[in-house]
């Protein structure tokens, strides 16, 4: 967009909803994510306008809507837009902004907001947006002045895409969306990447030249195809084992000879147990989160083992552990200047393929109880997935079905909430089929978390996208349970749960509902559901003392006898 196109509004007046509308234009956002509200009047109105180049997201829940928007950011590298009304709006919607800022995915987030000469009253709705979102946002404001639009979006879009990405809050005052302004739209601006030091490229290569046991960890967000592309190279041609980071599986081709699995929850004891004994790790995009490192016991802080840390903000490495080297860069320009390094001779052939042998003897299925061996489903679901499917995850221990026993290949994505949301799964499902209608998109997500924004796929039926929702049916919010009942064995409080007939649930809507209770009827019925065309739901009805991939409610409770009776 030239200076001539964005100035020829100049002499028009415009109130301010349609001034916002054409700044996000301006800016390149072309999704927007909405429950709507009274607050943002004006604003839907200059949405109106901007139909042919904004495309409107109509949702049933704030929550839905902002998780929607992250999963674009998530999938796309770009932000969009959320908007949620004050007050309730943006209560609901907050938990998106924190998926957001934690799993570092760039999202802009719009809340209506009082006017604001009635700030401090305690009007109708009334929350201070700055304290509310300071915590869990990369920047929060608020326009009180139309004249000032260009300018802020044009600002929040940077911030939230350079550095380490997140999202941005911004509270649009009532009146100021009324008044008609003359005021030119801003194109968007480049900005360079942060390059890597040639010299600490240099040292790192130096570093993995003296390593007999390295392993890469790989995390981060916002690669794009030719990062992931170089990153694989590297990694590759220097036969580095590679670890990803909690819910980042698809960072990585796990079908790579040097795939060593997944840090996080669940992961598998031999290759925790195997890291442990790393001599050099090589953080790429991972912050050594909680997750990853298992509750920051994985590393010894002071650094005895030499970590190489990579990422766009200098401000985050070396938070928690001390690193030997910290690299300041862009992801993917580290790893197309990475690519470019000559390789070194690695001594660490055997230490590689014994990692990977642990990955591939961790997907042998055991012969579960119960007629539905969900081992065994996710390695038929691996086989019915497109080349280029996009699988969401939600929240629970369900989850550790697919990370254990799925590997993702080069072009499929696997998104979910590394902040432990629940009610992520369904929303991100739906606005990932919206993003992209051609590829094929899976949900998978627990019962519990489905009952949170389940309701969203009335966004699908609304959109005529056909997303498939797998149900991990238990009948208890199974993590929690777990932690029950190694703490309390046997005294079972608060996590039992009442489900519908989820296959006649989405029924109801005019989709198509499977439900799966043995292990010989799953393939069949997926692809019965994408042959629907329709929004579909498999429901798995699994073993409920099953309650993670390797241990049973059973074990848990092994050597524990059961209480007294109440009133004994």
């Amino acid at each position: 967009m030239d200076r001539a196109q964005v100035r020829r509004g100049e002499g028009a007046p415009r109130h301010g909803g349609r001034v916002l509308a054409d700044a996000l234009a301006a800016q390149g956002i072309d999704h927007i994510f909405e429950v709507p509200g009274e607050s943002f009047l004006d604003a839907l109105d200059g949405l109106y306008d901007q139909q042919s180049r904004l495309k409107m997201v109509t949702c049933r829940f704030e929550a839905g809507a902002v998780n929607m928007a992250e999963a674009y950011g998530k999938l796309t590298g770009r932000p969009a837009a959320a908007f949620v009304t004050r007050g309730p709006g943006a209560c609901h919607g907050s938990i998106g902004v924190h998926v957001a800022f934690q799993d570092s995915t760039p999202m802009l987030l719009f809340v209506g907001q009082i006017a604001h000469e009635d700030a401090g009253r305690d009007a109708f709705q009334e929350v201070d947006y700055r304290q509310m979102f300071a915590p869990l946002a990369k920047w929060v404001t608020q326009i009180d002045h139309a004249k000032r639009i260009p300018e802020v979006v044009a600002h929040a879009v940077d911030v939230a895409t350079t550095g380490r990405p997140g999202p941005v809050v911004i509270a649009l005052s009532e009146e100021m969306q009324k008044d008609h302004i003359d005021v030119p739209d801003l194109p968007r601006r480049t900005i360079s990447p942060a390059f890597p030091d040639p010299a600490a490229l240099q040292q790192m290569r130096g570093m993995l030249a003296k390593a007999k046991r390295p392993v890469a960890v790989v995390g981060g967000s916002c690669w794009t195809a030719a990062g992931r592309a170089a990153l694989h190279r590297f990694l590759l041609d220097n036969n580095l084992p590679v670890t990803v980071g909690f819910r980042r599986q698809a960072h990585y081709d796990g079908t790579l000879g040097n795939f060593a699995g997944d840090l996080g929850v669940g992961s598998d004891p031999g290759l925790i147990a195997k890291f442990r004994t790393a001599d050099l790790v090589l953080a790429i995009g991972s912050r050594l989160g909680d997750a990853v490192t298992q509750g920051y016991t994985l590393l010894d802080l002071a650094g005895s083992v030499p970590i190489v840390q990579v990422l766009p903000d200098g401000s985050e490495i070396g938070r928690v552990f001390h690193t030997a080297l910290g690299i300041v860069s862009d992801l993917n320009t580290f790893a197309l200047a990475a690519a470019a390094l000559e390789p070194v001779e690695p001594a660490w052939a055997q230490w590689t393929t014994d990692l990977r042998s642990l990955r591939e003897a961790q997907r042998a299925v055991p012969n579960y109880q119960g007629a539905l061996n969900l081992g065994t489903v996710m390695r038929e679901l691996e086989g019915l997935l497109a080349p280029d499917a996009i699988v969401t995850t939600d929240a629970g221990n369900f989850a550790g079905w697919a990370t254990r026993f799925l590997n993702f290949s080069e072009n499929q994505r696997y998104v979910g909430p590394t902040n432990g949301a629940m009610g992520y799964s369904v929303p991100a499902a739906i606005g990932a089929k919206i993003t992209f209608p051609n590829r094929m998109v899976v949900s998978l997500v627990g019962d519990g978390g489905f009952m949170m924004t389940g309701q969203e796929i009335a966004t699908a039926f609304h959109h005529g996208v056909a997303p498939v929702v797998l149900v991990f049916n238990n009948q208890m919010y199974g993590t929690i349970r777990m932690h029950q009942e190694r703490a309390y064995p046997w005294r079972v409080s608060g996590t039992s749960l009442t489900n519908p007939d989820f296959a006649r649930l989405i029924e109801a809507y005019g989709g198509h509902g499977e439900v799966v209770s043995e292990t010989a009827a799953f393939t069949p019925a997926f692809r019965r559901a994408v042959e629907s065309g329709k929004p579909a739901l498999i429901e798995l009805r699994m073993n409920p003392d099953q309650i993670t991939t390797r241990a049973t409610i059973a074990d848990l409770r092994a050597g524990t006898a059961p209480p007294e009776p109440a009133g004994t």
